[in-house]
């Protein structure tokens, strides 16, 4: 339940008693001096799913918006309609009013002492855990990374026409996010340095690496998904867990490997990962003005025009961010699509050359491609693809015709690896199963031999 506060001139008495009443509303009224500058100040309980609509049908009465108003927790409530409205509220999804709204995603913002140190140390664990391979540790650096505050509070800004919290709340991301990657390259140069990580390490080899070479469709489906879930957590009552929506997201550990690309030399990994962190964040802020908008709370362009106006130095300053951040989107959405097609031809053409008869035993498990944008920029990317296998025979030509599958598709000539894990299974008439029993790698002949192994190894 929410205890509101509002003080009214004196004459609007009557049109908010008898709003209330319409309402079922029980309230309480306190006079405050008489004549023209007399004021009234009404009290009553109402559920959290019930303010908005309470506050809107007063607003529509007379009250002005302006007027001051305070919502506060009530911890219990003994009035004679407070079952009623319970009931009339208990199954409906009411979004927050618009100054609760603003009042929480503001309370989810830091400072940014804080805010700074806190991206820096999860970015330093984010990449000793991807250097690793350590997914416990990685999820770690991302349940203490705060950068979702300032995600929410830039696009609850931006759609309720607080644009000062919008400007924050994009600057703090920003900033957020570089010190994430200058967290990330400094672990990563100091591990590398001080030979507590192999320097011949390839970092496109280790598997959380893997999963993060590049934007895909996957990745943008997630960011608007998680957007979307944080959007609908902020705008309903009760307290925000942004955990499940800081892991789906995983832009820390995208940042890491922007960190370990750099200090490795890699600028295809670079490019790829700083790509796929932008695009992520790119789909969560789109997706949650998109259901900001859908819920009903919109920005006006006179707010935007005052905003501008209140400071000359507002207009060049917003002007130049404007063209920054179209810029950005442009790169980001034209790199995206581009990657996204490129992704989507190669597992088509691995699923082709799979589907032939001399591989028919074989099943692809994951297929793992490296930024391949600009064309020529830097060595060739990589295309890694998993296959099982229930044999131990040797598939030494099947790296070369995926290679040639999609240089024959795309015009492309990626290094194409494939990693074969062999099991052995039951017959109809067994009863047991054994388990997972090697693991191979075998590369094409341009590409150099990756090996490694379960309980043995070995290279073609």
């Amino acid at each position: 339940m929410r205890h509101v506060h509002i003080f009214v001139p004196a004459e609007e008495r009557p049109a908010v008693e008898e709003t209330l009443s319409e309402l079922d509303v029980d309230y309480a009224v306190t006079s405050d001096g008489s004549g023209t500058e007399a004021k009234v100040l009404f009290q009553f309980p109402v559920p959290v799913d019930g303010v908005r609509e309470v506050l809107e049908d007063l607003h529509d009465a007379g009250v002005e918006e302006g007027t001051y108003t305070v919502v506060g927790s009530a911890e219990a409530v003994l009035t004679p309609n407070v079952d009623r409205l319970q009931k009339r509220y208990a199954q409906d999804f009411t979004p927050l009013a618009e100054f609760e709204l603003k009042s929480k995603a503001e309370s989810l913002s830091r400072d940014d002492y804080s805010y700074v140190w806190m991206l820096f140390l999860s970015a330093i664990i984010a990449t000793a855990g991807l250097l690793i391979d350590s997914p416990a540790i990685v999820v770690g650096s991302m349940v203490i990374a705060p950068i979702m505050g300032p995600i929410l509070t830039a696009t609850v800004g931006a759609t309720t026409s607080n644009w000062e919290m919008c400007v924050a709340g994009v600057r703090q991301q920003v900033l957020g996010l570089g010190v994430a990657v200058v967290g990330a390259t400094v672990t990563a140069f100091t591990l590398k340095e001080l030979s507590l990580v192999s320097s011949t390490l390839a970092p496109a080899s280790i598997e959380l690496v893997s999963l993060r070479l590049a934007p895909s469709s996957v990745a943008i489906l997630v960011g608007v998904a998680a957007g979307a879930a944080a959007t609908f957590g902020v705008t309903t009552k009760g307290p925000l867990s942004l955990i499940g929506v800081m892991v789906a997201a995983a832009l820390i550990p995208a940042a890491g490997v922007t960190g370990i690309g750099v200090a490795w030399g890699a600028p295809l990994l670079v490019l790829g990962t700083l790509l796929l962190l932008a695009a992520t964040v790119l789909a969560i802020d789109v997706a949650m003005i998109a259901t900001l908008s859908f819920l009903g709370y919109r920005s006006s362009v006179d707010s935007l025009r005052g905003y501008l106006q209140n400071d000359a130095v507002n207009v060049p300053a917003v002007a130049l961010a404007a063209l920054v951040l179209l810029a950005g989107v442009g790169v980001v959405t034209v790199g995206t699509v581009q990657q996204s097609a490129y992704q989507r031809t190669v597992n088509q053409q691995v699923e082709e050359v799979l589907g032939q008869q001399q591989y028919s035993d074989l099943q692809a498990t994951s297929v793992s491609v490296q930024y391949a944008y600009p064309v020529g920029f830097a060595n060739r990317e990589t295309v890694t693809v998993t296959v099982t296998r229930t044999t131990d025979r040797s598939y030494s030509s099947l790296p070369s015709d995926i290679q040639q599958e999609i240089r024959a598709e795309t015009g492309q000539n990626p290094v194409v690896r494939v990693r074969f894990v062999d099991y052995s299974q039951t017959n109809y008439s067994s009863a047991s199963a054994v388990g997972v029993s090697a693991d191979s790698i075998s590369d094409s002949a341009s590409s150099p031999t990756l090996a490694a192994g379960i309980t043995s190894t070995a290279a073609t």
